[in-house]
């Protein structure tokens, strides 16, 4: 424990050495005012896709205007584009379902009722075309056939599961929250492979993936994230950011890495080889913005927010209250490099 807040200390040191590279641009409104978490991009088409209540907001990233809205989503946490496949895949948290609609139209294909309990991330691989929905309650993952749109297998996970990624190669990695672990899921066998600790993190949600480094970054509920090697879960660092994590992105052309802050802040931390990673600087977002996609053909980073209210007082029926989200302030914050 001692190296591991030695290494902090110098990272932090070393972090101030780095003059600002990102800067808070613009907010996107849009309609709704309910509640929020996963957000996605096709970067084919330059569109987004942000989960929001009981549908997902698609916003034409070109305009800044949204041009769809995806109803019947009940209770949506997460959205899976499969470009190759003209398709998108939503987890429906509130009624066990996943729906299906055209990538390009957003018509309703299919809705596939799941026996997985509140689904909650989800993932498309291309290299098996398989859809991984992670079951939040029945702590599983729920395998549909992403030609098909057919459940193929339920996986027994041993705990709550969170985000995933692909290697695009044949194997998956996924946060176990509960368990402060890495599982990896042979895409093919739709076996359990690997269980990697992943101390000193605790309570892992966002996960992403540099595929050339092969290194995952797993951002966790104790201010840290953990570089772990993709091979055979060895942890190559922990490294410190903001309070109130839920998301992490990677931009591999500039080999930054990004966590999103519910505090309201972006850790940036930069990659310099696949085992020297460190801080460079921290970006002012807005309290809430704990999810994040990056765009990777702008280079932009979405973030959904809102403004919130007084918070009630706590009762014994509700000890833990949260402040309502004020009306018409739902927003996605876009953050982007600054212009040399």
């Amino acid at each position: 424990m001692k190296k591991i807040l030695l290494s902090i200390v110098i990272i932090t040191a070393i972090s101030n050495s780095y003059s600002q590279t990102y800067k808070f641009s613009k907010k996107i409104s849009t309609s709704g005012n309910d509640g929020w978490d996963y957000l996605a991009v096709d970067d084919v088409a330059q569109h987004l896709f942000v989960s929001h209540g009981n549908m997902v907001n698609v916003i034409d990233l070109k305009s800044d205007k949204t041009i769809a809205t995806i109803p019947n989503t009940k209770g949506v946490h997460g959205i899976a584009v499969a470009n190759d496949l003209n398709k998108a895949f939503i987890s429906n948290g509130k009624d066990n379902s996943i729906t299906v609609v055209n990538l390009k139209t957003f018509e309703l294909l299919e809705k596939v009722k799941i026996a997985g309990v509140k689904p909650d991330a989800i993932l498309y691989d291309q290299f098996s075309r398989k859809v991984f929905v992670y079951n939040a309650e029945s702590n599983d993952a729920t395998v549909i056939d992403a030609n098909t749109n057919k459940v193929v297998k339920t996986i027994p996970l041993g705990g709550k599961p969170e985000f995933s990624v692909t290697n695009t190669k044949g194997l998956i990695y996924v946060n176990i929250e509960d368990k402060n672990e890495i599982k990896t899921i042979n895409a093919s066998t739709l076996k359990v492979t690997n269980t990697w600790n992943i101390a000193p993190g605790e309570e892992p949600s966002g996960l992403a993936i540099d595929l050339v480094t092969n290194r995952l970054f797993s951002v966790c509920g104790n201010n840290l994230m953990i570089v772990v090697n993709a091979t055979n879960g060895k942890i190559i660092k922990a490294l410190p950011i903001g309070y109130g994590c839920d998301g992490v992105a990677f931009d591999a052309k500039k080999n930054l890495i990004f966590t999103s802050n519910g505090e309201g802040t972006i850790t940036v931390i930069k990659e310099s080889n696949a085992n020297t990673f460190s801080v460079i600087e921290t970006v002012k977002t807005q309290k809430g913005a704990r999810t994040i996609a990056v765009n990777r053909t702008t280079n932009q980073l979405y973030l959904p927010t809102a403004d919130f209210g007084v918070k009630p007082e706590p009762t014994a029926d509700n000890p833990k209250p949260r402040a309502g989200i004020v009306l018409n302030s739902f927003v996605i914050l876009v953050v982007e490099p600054i212009s040399k």
